[in-house]
């Protein structure tokens, strides 16, 4: 048994100790990538250790991805990549721009010595099943945006519970985990409260609101205000071809709409923040300049990838609320 040493009078536990004596095994080259390691059980006799003392070392190793089982026949070393001290499993719905800021702040947040891969489940809960069940055990976290998404609690449940944390959208299912999330609702109704004085001039407030991909919490938090305060409003799932008319005030969570109404808007010639007005949802560089500037309701997703890696880095259990802000720009 040279490769592991244990210690009864170190003051670290026994099971880091496992993990210690492998990777400077690794360092040494006494292990070499393909080498069985000592089996749970031998490990267990020569030093009177409980199984799961053992089991804990070498799971934490397999999350790194230093090392694998195959069943029946024990561990074997995967990687002598030692210096990665984490491995974590991050799946997103998709990749746009704000995400994209999103994880480049998490990159630069969370230190060198991390491997962090990344996934997409693309509203797609058979594709987000599959994602997780074939991650499982095999990460030391695991970092989920479950969107909107129906019937995925119980997949989110197999993972081990420590090491979960959700991101962006969270619900009562899942409040019992560590979430860095935006309150849709919340954001949405006091976004709109603070430009109130720029709405009162439109008649009627219109939210395109497919239902697919956007958080539901948006479409509360526009009722919520328009209803309070007494706006005339309208829901609809898509643009299309419709007509704008004077005094409508479009409130557009997907870009992809954003430029059907401003391109109908052009054919109709119709000067925006004059005859109508935009409220778009997510801050991007491109809207501080398109059609003059366009006002957006964002979080900050810079802050929110660096709130991300510290809570990781520290393993904060909290929930925290990503703020969000209006941005007024002339579409207003």
């Amino acid at each position: 048994m040279n490769i592991i040493s244990i210690q009864a009078n170190l003051g670290l536990p026994k099971y880091k100790q496992i993990i210690l004596s492998i990777e400077k095994a690794i360092e040494e080259g006494k292990l070499v990538k393909g080498d069985r390691l000592p089996s749970v059980n031998k490990v267990c006799l020569a030093f009177s250790l409980s199984r799961d003392t053992v089991l804990l070392g070498y799971d934490e190793l397999k999350k790194r991805g230093i090392i694998f089982a195959i069943p029946g026949k024990g561990y074997y070393v995967k990687s002598v990549e030692i210096s990665i001290k984490q491995k974590i499993f991050l799946l997103f719905d998709e990749l746009n721009t704000f995400k994209e800021d999103l994880y480049n702040s998490f990159l630069k947040n969370i230190g060198k010595n991390v491997q962090v891969d990344i996934f997409f489940h693309h509203f797609n809960v058979k594709v987000f099943k599959k994602l997780v069940k074939d991650s499982n055990g095999n990460y030391t976290k695991y970092i989920i945006m479950p969107t909107n998404l129906n019937d995925i609690v119980e997949s989110i449940k197999t993972l081990p519970v420590n090491d979960v944390i959700i991101l962006d959208q969270t619900n009562p299912d899942l409040n019992f985990y560590p979430a860095v999330y935006q309150n849709h609702q919340k954001d949405i109704f006091e976004g709109m409260q603070k430009g109130k004085s720029k709405l009162n001039k439109y008649t009627r407030m219109i939210l395109i609101f497919p239902g697919f991909r956007e958080p539901l919490g948006m479409k509360k938090g526009f009722e919520e205000f328009c209803e309070e305060y007494n706006f005339k409003y309208e829901i609809i799932t898509e643009f299309a071809a419709r007509e704008i008319e004077v005094g409508d005030l479009y409130v557009i969570p997907n870009d992809r709409d954003l430029v059907r109404v401003i391109e109908n808007a052009r054919k109709q010639n119709l000067s925006l923040g004059n005859d109508f007005g935009i409220i778009s949802y997510n801050e991007t560089p491109l809207k501080k300049i398109v059609a003059n500037g366009i006002t957006t309701i964002s979080t900050n997703f810079e802050t929110m990838g660096k709130i991300l890696a510290d809570m990781v880095l520290k393993g904060n259990k909290d929930q925290i609320e990503n703020k969000s802000s209006l941005l007024i720009r002339n579409s207003l």
